[in-house]
């Protein structure tokens, strides 16, 4: 059965997100029969050697059953969404190079989802060493502004039917790659929320990831702009009273006394300015 035949016959889209360098890393796994899988490879400021390669790795991922699909840009955000373009299932997970995915734990938080008409589930990964990578909640429970930011976005099922309808997609401002390089999972479960949508964190893991993300910067100037730049996006009128909590409650992490400080004067002007100044 041909690609694209085949994928009008599936349940769940699995959307690949990687960059010309990386893509040997993406292995087809047994459940690939199972779902409609989508890589979407970035080649923005890629070496000609990682370019010369491509073309063999996409031809190997496709024979696997694949679709694959290039962007001559950068930013993850862009790449999620030209996985949603694509989709041609109702439900969709997100996917790196580095991830594993647990199909049986997915097909859980789907059937949830279905029976609950959510919009986003929000599962579990664990570490390389079976251990959760960071402290979820121990039930069920509906998805706020105030307990999504840490999301991954391979801990993310999307309805892609609802979200469609509704205009929502990745702010491709924000994520790995973007000058605001974080917090574009989040801005998206915002979003969601926003347009009147539900979503819930499911208590399920359906992915296994070996690495923490960006959020190791923790302490940069950077780091801090670019958390201040999500607050922003998120709270707009009331950030300021979001920087403060955030401050309060990281003050440590963002390096003390002089990085809450930072925090809490950020404006995207003021950033503007500071990133002008600091060249």
């Amino acid at each position: 059965m041909r690609n694209d035949e085949a994928s009008a016959t599936r349940r769940l889209t699995v959307g690949y997100s990687t960059l010309a360098h990386r893509v040997g890393a993406i292995q087809p796994a047994p459940w690939w029969d199972e779902a409609d899988v989508v890589v979407v490879v970035q080649t923005g400021g890629a070496s000609t050697e990682a370019t010369a390669s491509l073309s063999v790795e996409l031809q190997r991922l496709e024979q696997a059953g694949a679709r694959t699909a290039t962007l001559d840009s950068i930013g993850v955000a862009r790449s999620r969404n030209e996985v949603l373009r694509r989709a041609r299932t109702r439900w969709v997970l997100f996917s790196d190079d580095d991830v594993t995915i647990d199909m049986g734990g997915v097909r859980l938080v789907v059937d949830r989802m279905e029976a609950q008409g959510l919009a986003l589930g929000l599962g579990r990964a664990v570490g390389a060493d079976g251990q959760l990578r960071k402290r979820f909640a121990e039930h069920e429970e509906p998805l706020t502004l105030f307990n999504s930011a840490k999301a991954a976005t391979y801990e993310m099922v999307v309805d892609v039917e609802r979200t469609r309808k509704h205009d929502v997609w990745f702010d491709e401002s924000y994520g790995a790659g973007a000058e605001n390089y974080l917090g574009d999972e989040y801005i998206f479960i915002v979003d969601v929320l926003r347009a009147g949508l539900t979503g819930r964190a499911i208590p399920q893991v359906i992915a296994t990831h070996p690495v923490e993300s960006s959020g190791s910067r923790w302490g940069t100037r950077e780091d801090t702009d670019a958390r201040a730049a999500v607050l922003d996006r998120v709270f707009g009128r009331w950030a300021l009273l979001s920087k403060a909590g955030f401050a309060a409650r990281h003050r440590t992490r963002l390096g003390g006394v002089r990085g809450a400080w930072r925090l809490l004067r950020s404006t995207p002007r003021s950033r503007s300015r500071r990133r002008s100044q600091d060249r």
